[in-house]
Formats: structure tokens, C-alpha cells, sequence
């Protein structure tokens, strides 16, 4: 038989860890259920893929400054031309393949500053041409969110309606397509694919009080905040430097953790402001150095969305500097909700309060979170199993995907 032709697509080896971290999920899931497929890539970061995960991968757009700022004629014609030539590009590449998956993502949202023309026009190229040539789309596990900018909410509602099959990360994510005028009938709710990534060695903390990890981010609002989007930043950078000094205050060595290439100026800023040995920076390429870093933790108080989930994953208890539902209704799936503080007012004395009170009942959360973890395995088991079904409906589904030991 003729192995199926799997492509994976997204903002994969652009430097974000949750993207690549979803991309590792569904590459174990394909590896583990379906060891004949072919897996290819259309990507912001196709050297970065094919080195990593060792699958061939291709640009995702052809003109290369696509995500620079175009004053000049010149970058502004080029980019008018590369949106022309990209619609033929990926009607090619979804064309060589018989399924294409999304891997997570918060691909139908825009909680973070995105133009119409960027990702969102891309993706709608991709679900438009598996539509086009009979080749299904399967958007699995991805996030969704209310958006205000109707070009940018048509582009993401059409998407959807052209996907083949579609999943949700939470409950708010499938609620936010259904009002965005999509049946989400048949749509699923999993946890987020990044639950289904190897765990690492955990023990509880012993003897005085330990490592606090902080994980931080270039902040500076949502789509709709883009007018006050430097007071957004200014606060938030204020704030939690107000918390890593108390910390440090209070003798806590503080490891400071990222999760994209465009965090590390707020690193810098912080070491600047709070100048002490006792504040360090945590190198992290991928999930999984993330999920060590946040195991060795007493705490962690973080913002990206999947440094949450590593702290969360690895039973760690977790306060949550939230800036979008997403992280709420994360925060509540495991059983942390009231553990949340607004990420764009970030009040330093509020926040050590709630620093406190977690740390108070740390061992009950931590049993907590073990609970929570084991019942994302299951689910995800089933949202594999569900995927198998739709994709590859010739394939023998007696194999159950597991979380790797």
C-alpha cells in the first residue's frame, strides 16, 4: 500500500515553544498509531522543523520579510506579491498530501496583536485548498477566541467552516466559534496537546522554602489593545518586577523562564532592575527543558499560556499572570482557578497575597494536580483515538496512543 502523506502546518520552529511542543504531540501520535505515514511540513521555520524533528519542511510564505514592517515601495509590492504567489504555493503543497493537521495553536484567535493578511490569511489558504482538492484538514486541539476585527473574524470563521475536523483546547475556545456563526455540533473539547508530552521526575519540596519560577513576556495586550498597548507593557513589566524583588527580598532564589525568542528584552529589563545572584534565567529550548525547569519549582507564577501548562503538567503548584480566557479556563481545568491575577494590571502586593495563599496550600494542590493529569491522559487518549478515526479510516484502531514514560 501507499504510505499516507501527512502535512503539518503552523508558525512551527518560529521560536515559540507551545507551537513546537503541539507539533512533538501529534509527530508522537503519527509515530506511535501510524508508523507508515509520511509527515511533511509547511512552516515559519522550516530549517528549525527538519533539524529538530527530522521531517522535510517547507517555508510557509514565499516572501521572506513577511513579518517585517514594509515602508519602502519595494517591501510593500513584494509583500502584495507574496500573498499572490503563496495562494498557489499551498494549494501545491496541500495537493501532495492526502491529510493535512493543524497541531493546537491558538490558530482561530487573536488574544495577541495579528493582522488580517498574516497567519490568518494563510490559514485560510490551507483550509480553502484541502476543500479545493478533497485533501481534509484536521484543525486538532487548536484555541479560538472572540475577535473584534471583522476581516480578521471572516478569514478565521471560513477557516473553520472549511476545516474537515476540528477540536478544541477548552470549552471557551468551541464557544467562541459557535457565536462566531460555525456549527461546532460535532466539535470536541481535549485538554491541550502539550498534556500528552512525556512528563518529567517529580518530587515534593522539602526543607525551606525553594525555587520560584517566573515566567515572563513581551506583553503588551490583545488585537484590540493595540492603542494603549505601552502602558499595557509598562505595567506589566512594573509589576513583575515588583514581585521577583520581593521575592528576592524575602531570600527566594527566582528562575526566570520564557517561552519565545521576543521575551528575552523583558529578561534583560528584570536583571537590570533587580540585581542580585539570586535571580537567574533558565535556558530553555523546548517543552520539555520547561517542564524540568518547573518540576524542580516550589512555585511558579507564569504568563505564556504553555509555560503554564508545563508547570501545571509537571505538579507544580502554578499562579497564573492571565491574559486571555485561555488561561482561566486552563487555570480551572486543573483545578487552580481561584490561583489567577490580570496580566495587564499586574498589581505586585495583590499578587505576592495570592503568592502566598498557594504556597500555603501547596500539598493539596499538588495532589490535586495529579488527579487533574491523569484523567488530560485519558482524554487525549480519546482525542487520538477520535483523530485516527476521522484521518485514517482504513487503519486498524485497536492501538491506544499513551503518554510516553
Amino acid at each position: 500500500m501507499t504510505p499516507v502523506r501527512v502535512g503539518v502546518f503552523g508558525l512551527l520552529g518560529s521560536g515559540n515553544l507551545g507551537n513546537d511542543g503541539s507539533l512533538e504531540a501529534v509527530l508522537g501520535y503519527l509515530r506511535t498509531e501510524h508508523p507508515e505515514a509520511v509527515v511533511g511540513a509547511l512552516c515559519g521555520g522550516p530549517e528549525a522543523v527538519t533539524a529538530r524533528f527530522g521531517i522535510p519542511a517547507t517555508r510557509l510564505h514565499w516572501n521572506r520579510g513577511e513579518y517585517r514592517t514594509a515602508s519602502r515601495a519595494g517591501a510593500i509590492a513584494a509583500k502584495g506579491l507574496g500573498k499572490l504567489v503563496d495562494v498557489f504555493r499551498t494549494a501545491a503543497w496541500v495537493r501532495r498530501h492526502d491529510v493535512v493537521i493543524v497541531p493546537g495553536m491558538g490558530v482561530l484567535e487573536a488574544t495577541l496583536p495579528l493582522r488580517p493578511w498574516g497567519f490568518p490569511y494563510s490559514l485560510f489558504l490551507l483550509c480553502a485548498s484541502g476543500r479545493l482538492f478533497g485533501t481534509p484538514v484536521a484543525l486538532v486541539g487548536v484555541g479560538a477566541a472572540p475577535i473584534g476585527n471583522r476581516p480578521t473574524r471572516a478569514l478565521v470563521r471560513w477557516s473553520a467552516r472549511l476545516a474537515a475536523y476540528r477540536s478544541y483546547r477548552d470549552a471557551p475556545s468551541r464557544d467562541a466559534m459557535r457565536a462566531m456563526g460555525v456549527d461546532t455540533a460535532r466539535d470536541t473539547v481535549h485538554p491541550d496537546l502539550a498534556f500528552a508530552l512525556p512528563t518529567p521526575p517529580t518530587s515534593p519540596p522539602s526543607g525551606p522554602p525553594g525555587t520560584v519560577c517566573v515566567g515572563v513576556m513581551d506583553f503588551h495586550g490583545g488585537n484590540d489593545d493595540r492603542a494603549r498597548a505601552d502602558e499595557i507593557y509598562r505595567r506589566y513589566l512594573d509589576g513583575t518586577t515588583r514581585f521577583v524583588h520581593a521575592l528576592v527580598a524575602d531570600g527566594r532564589p527566582v528562575r526566570l523562564l520564557t517561552g519565545d525568542e521576543c521575551d528575552a528584552p523583558v529578561v534583560a529589563a528584570i536583571l537590570d532592575a533587580v540585581d542580585s545572584p539570586l535571580v537567574t534565567v533558565a535556558e530553555t529550548a523546548s517543552l520539555a527543558d520547561l517542564m524540568k525547569e518547573t518540576a524542580a519549582a516550589d512555585t511558579v507564577v507564569a504568563t505564556r499560556y504553555h509555560n503554564l501548562i508545563c508547570a501545571l503538567k509537571a505538579g507544580t503548584p502554578t499562579l497564573a499572570l492571565s491574559y486571555a480566557a485561555k488561561s482561566d479556563a486552563l487555570m480551572d481545568r486543573m483545578g487552580l482557578g481561584a490561583y489567577c491575577h490580570p496580566a495587564r494590571e499586574v498589581d505586585a502586593d495583590r499578587l505576592l497575597e495570592q503568592f502566598r495563599e498557594l504556597e500555603k496550600h501547596s500539598a493539596e494542590l499538588r495532589r490535586t494536580l495529579a488527579e487533574r493529569n491523569e484523567a488530560a491522559v485519558q482524554q487525549l487518549n480519546d482525542q487520538f483515538t477520535a483523530l485516527t478515526t476521522a484521518l485514517f479510516p482504513t487503519h486498524d484502531h485497536t492501538h491506544v496512543h499513551r503518554e510516553a514514560p
